[in-house]
């Protein structure tokens, strides 16, 4: 293994838990609004049989173990990617795996918004699509981003476990040399640069979210 074989796993790393965060984020989030603002209390009532569905699907999709659902979403990736295996094969599965989270980590910051604002949202006429999207998604702005920041370093997790069936990253070199080659220093390595990943997600992220926290700009 050189420096060049490490920086490119790396970056495919970055890549791809980059990559498959944002579209968790873009599955996750208005689901997460929609079971908030879906709820009976919520500015948009749904039927309950619909809330109590999808509350059923993304358990049911939260509690399998991920690389049994790797596995599971072996046809998806192939019909999407044209393979399964590969760097970019990869992101499906994580995909999958990661919107329901990044969904309840919405619902969550969501939910810890001062009921207050909302109410006086609502009694200046705001519709229901105003106070979701310039009302409960700013203020529960820092919340958020955290949440993200969360989503974030357990996506680079994933990623690193999709090595043991054909992805690519740290977790392929890991895997392929410090397991299968019972290279430890390897794995030593890997593991080490994971956690940099790990420190600079984090770092970034708390950043963000305090700078977009109001009350700590005051």
């Amino acid at each position: 293994m050189t420096v060049q074989d490490f920086a490119f796993a790396v970056w495919e790393t970055f890549y791809i838990t980059v990559l498959s965060t944002a579209f968790a984020l873009v599955l996750g989030l208005p689901l997460g609004v929609l079971l908030v603002a879906g709820d009976k209390d919520g500015v948009l009532p749904l039927p309950g049989w619909l809330m109590h569905a999808l509350n059923v699907v993304i358990n049911i999709l939260r509690s399998i173990p991920f690389l049994i659902l790797m596995i599971c979403v072996f046809p998806l990736s192939r019909f999407i990617i044209g393979t399964t295996v590969g760097t970019n094969a990869t992101i499906v599965p994580l995909v999958v795996a990661s919107f329901p989270f990044v969904a309840r980590l919405v619902e969550t910051s969501l939910r810890e918004l001062d009921a207050g604002v909302i109410e006086a949202a609502q009694s200046m006429g705001a519709t229901p699509f105003q106070i979701i999207t310039k009302v409960m998604i700013p203020e529960s702005l820092p919340s958020l981003i955290s949440s993200m920041t969360t989503a974030l370093t357990t996506i680079l997790g994933y990623s690193a476990m999709s090595g043991a069936i054909g992805g690519g990253g740290l977790g392929k070199i890991a895997i392929s040399y410090g397991y299968y080659r019972y290279q430890a220093n390897i794995m030593l390595i890997a593991v080490v640069l994971l956690i940099v990943l790990v420190q600079l997600f984090q770092t970034v992220g708390t950043a963000l979210s305090n700078h977009s926290d109001k009350r700590l700009r005051k």
